[in-house]
């Protein structure tokens, strides 16, 4: 398995664009998927700078309904005109940032015929999977760090029954590819128990104080328990990562705009 970072908060090196989002590219033994779009076209550019023909994408899958995660989804579109868009039920309901700003996909892309949307979960062929575990207790408690959906007219604290995740069987292992985990990345590995996690943490709100680098211990510790390697980016938070690192003894990485990653 080959992944390809096509966007990300940072870039490993000169040429690639770089913003506040997510996108990647994951070649398998059986497809070429596109994981998040990122919050412009600039996904696409530098797919291009790296070599990468994004019309030979042959599904794609949306994580959750936030712009820097789809964003680029009418750019992909637009350049590729067969794949699939595996999103969530829930991903075009309005979302916000406090204080009302909306942060959620273009309404009217929900029309698109390439939009297949799941519910709880759906089996995709024997080497991918997308979950929800949206009918699953959470046994860690995630904050929803100011975020919000619209219901019945009223904002109400995000309880992100609009993310989904994506397993990737292969070679023996169990891939978890997860855009910000906002479900808690513990409430993951406890639910999935993958070999390999690959995604955001979504810790980046949390203080460097007392009470942050209590939720940051559990963290290290919860996810220390399990046999797995973890690759973070994005929404995890550069000194939050960093301090991630000192607990984890060698197994949690970073990865960058334009970074490789063969598994």
């Amino acid at each position: 398995m080959n992944i390809t970072v096509l966007m990300e908060n940072t870039a490993l090196e000169e040429g690639y664009r770089f913003d506040h989002g997510l996108s990647l590219d994951i070649q398998t033994e059986k497809h070429h998927i596109l994981f998040d779009m990122g919050p412009s076209a600039d996904f696409a550019a530098n797919a291009a700078h790296a070599g990468i023909d994004l019309s030979a994408v042959d599904l794609a899958v949306l994580s959750h309904g936030h712009f820097d995660h789809g964003g680029g989804l009418e750019t992909f579109l637009a350049l590729n005109d067969h794949a699939p868009v595996y999103l969530s039920r829930h991903a075009f309901e309005p979302h916000y940032a406090e204080p009302r700003r909306f942060i959620g996909l273009k309404a009217e892309l929900a029309a698109d015929p390439r939009m297949v949307f799941v519910d709880q979960s759906l089996v995709i062929d024997e080497e991918l999977e997308l979950l929800t575990y949206n009918d699953q207790p959470r046994p860690y408690v995630m904050d929803a760090y100011g975020l919000f959906y619209e219901k019945n007219g009223e904002l109400v604290p995000d309880d992100f029954r609009h993310e989904q995740y994506l397993l990737i069987r292969e070679g023996g292992r169990r891939v978890l590819i997860s855009g910000c985990s906002h479900k808690g990345v513990l409430n993951l590995m406890h639910w999935c128990r993958p070999d390999v996690l690959i995604g955001g943490f979504h810790f980046m709100k949390v203080e460097m104080d007392g009470p942050g680098l209590a939720v940051l211990n559990e963290a290290a510790d919860g996810l220390m328990a399990y046999p797995a390697q973890y690759y973070t980016c994005h929404c995890t938070g550069a000194p939050q990562y960093a301090y991630l690192q000192t607990r984890m003894d060698g197994r949690l990485h970073y990865l960058a705009t334009g970074q490789r990653l063969t598994l």
